[in-house]
């Protein structure tokens, strides 16, 4: 029982509410995301793919049926924040799909991340797809990178407006393409283990290498990218 003297805390009340809406209103994915390892050199193996580092939001996006969406690398739904992007999804003739990638804003790769992180342009984003976790509704996780980019490949052989496959390259030429990134200006690389199958959180097999002279170095950390 409550003394005659008890003030109730709305302050603390209110505080609590907060945190209950947030919680409830992030929905994890089913499928969370690889994230790189920081590296101290570029792998020049031939059994290692590369890809641009672009300055950008990493995003889930899982399609069942007519239902799309997309998540952020820390579990987030974002469908609403990017319709090109759902509707793109939509659109494609596979109606079971679940494949990782980054939100970019920009034009021939080259990202606006200020403009992106703005939240004015979210109807102009575009996708670019780098793996893939379910093809044709089976779980393709367990297959090697190798195999997991020919689905990817075959799954967007036929372009749809809002999602693109990001390029790659393989093997020794690793080391010279993060040099040509820095002088692009571009955020880095990624290089992925070609023979690995796709493992949740931090892997050892993804090494990311970040350009010194980028912005994103100096910014404070954004929880979406990655």
């Amino acid at each position: 029982m409550l003394g005659g003297n008890y003030r109730f805390d709305w302050s603390e009340k209110i505080r609590i509410s907060r945190v209950a809406a947030y919680v409830t209103g992030m929905r994890k994915s089913a499928f969370p995301p690889s994230i790189p390892t920081r590296g101290t050199k570029v792998p020049d193996r031939p059994e290692w793919l590369h890809e641009v580092k672009y300055d950008a939001y990493r995003l889930i996006i899982q399609r069942d049926g007519n239902r799309v969406r997309l998540f952020t690398r820390n579990g987030h739904d974002w469908t609403d924040k990017y319709p090109l992007i759902a509707e793109a999804a939509l659109r494609h003739r596979c109606s079971s799909f679940v494949i990782d990638g980054e939100v970019l804003l920009g034009v021939d790769g080259r990202p606006d991340f200020d403009g992106l992180h703005s939240r004015k342009h979210n109807d102009e984003v575009q996708f670019y797809a780098f793996d893939i976790m379910v093809a044709d509704g089976e779980d393709v996780r367990k297959l090697p990178l190798s195999m997991r980019k020919t689905n990817l490949s075959r799954l967007f052989a036929r372009r749809v407006d809002g999602i693109f496959l990001s390029d790659f390259e393989q093997g020794e030429i690793g080391p010279d393409l993060f040099r040509h990134a820095c002088l692009l200006g571009l955020e880095g690389l990624v290089s992925k283990h070609k023979d690995r199958p796709y493992r949740a959180g931090r892997s050892p097999h993804w090494v990311k290498m970040k350009n010194p002279k980028h912005p994103a170095m100096t910014r404070v950390q954004d929880a979406h990218r990655w």
